[in-house]
């Protein structure tokens, strides 16, 4: 797939101040057709060029993803301030910029303990989610050019702390924690085969049995590295947990689940359902609420699952 050797840049974070000089692409008919070679410098009238054309991203080669996630975080705050750039544009270039560190770790299992780049990606996330109500539909943008980037666990994280935020009095240190759980939660799935992930079909008893293993795998992982709080270890080790005890790795049952671990297999499971994946289509956040409901008491806490769908709805404060 060609789309495998290209990755999304919205328009909005390519700054012609300081962007890397590195090869951009735009998309026409699902090709990929060079816009600007590596040394020409992107300008104003680029911008201006692209935005009459409703252009909203560009693209670059995945072997450049290295320098362009380096800009992007060296250049955040910058990027954030900006008074020219709109919310929904900023909350896309904070989701990416995200998503790519999610794929650098993916690629590299060893820099997940980098945490520092971690917790600043995690505080600016907080505070985008908490100070917008619409904070979840810049996620839609990124989302819809490329699952390859994974922006699912963006998502996951993005709507984790949008849940505590409106439920719970978490201090700042506690929900750092709880963002960082849930922005590495699926990180054991690298230690998972190539053609295990990427299978089409339903997968085999033993595949599904190897599959699991990924919850366990990632803590483990993450544990050995020293740097996250047991807050965040836990929600990566046990989101697969449900509610009647027959979820994995440890079969906990009931409130013996954490209650950030039962948070997570909520948003885990409402992101999964409302975004299109290889294997099947988003569903509308009406259909996938009912869905779940159908699993309350089994996979779900029924006191949980109506507050979190109450915060999906628009209806949920602390």
């Amino acid at each position: 797939m060609k789309s495998r050797f290209y990755r999304p840049l919205s328009l909005a974070s390519v700054s012609p101040s300081y962007f890397p000089e590195i090869a951009l692409y735009v998309r026409n008919s699902g090709n990929y057709i060079l816009y600007k070679n590596h040394d020409r410098q992107f300008t104003e009238e680029d911008r201006h060029r692209l935005e009459r054309t409703n252009t909203s991203f560009l693209y670059v080669r995945s072997g450049d993803m290295d320098a362009v996630t380096e800009y992007l975080e060296q250049n955040l705050d910058t990027l954030l301030a900006r008074d020219d750039i709109d919310s929904n544009a900023k909350g896309t270039i904070l989701y990416q910029t995200a998503a790519n560190y999610v794929t650098d770790v993916f690629d590299e299992p060893g820099k997940t303990a980098d945490i520092i780049r971690c917790r600043s990606l995690i505080r600016h996330l907080m505070k985008y989610v908490a100070g917008h109500e619409d904070a979840l539909k810049a996620l839609q943008a990124i989302t819809s050019q490329n699952y390859y980037i994974f922006t699912h666990s963006v998502q996951v994280a993005a709507l984790m702390m949008l849940v505590h935020d409106r439920l719970f009095r978490l201090n700042q240190d506690e929900m750092i924690d709880v963002g960082i759980g849930s922005l590495l939660h699926d990180v054991g799935m690298v230690f998972l085969s190539g053609q295990l992930l990427d299978k089409p079909d339903a997968l085999a008893a033993i595949e599904y049995h190897k599959a699991k293993q990924h919850a366990q795998k990632g803590y483990e992982h993450l544990q050995s590295a020293g740097t996250l709080s047991e807050v965040s270890l836990t929600i990566v080790r046990h989101h697969h947990e449900k509610y009647d005890g027959s979820g994995y790795p440890a079969g906990l049952k009931g409130d013996d689940i954490p209650r950030s671990a039962q948070l997570a297999a909520l948003c885990d499971t409402y992101c999964a359902m409302t975004t299109d994946r290889p294997k099947h289509t988003a569903l509308p956040g009406a259909e996938a609420l009912r869905i779940m409901e159908d699993e309350v008491g089994g996979a779900f806490s029924p006191d949980l699952f109506y507050r979190f769908a109450d915060v999906v709805k628009g209806k949920g404060k602390a």
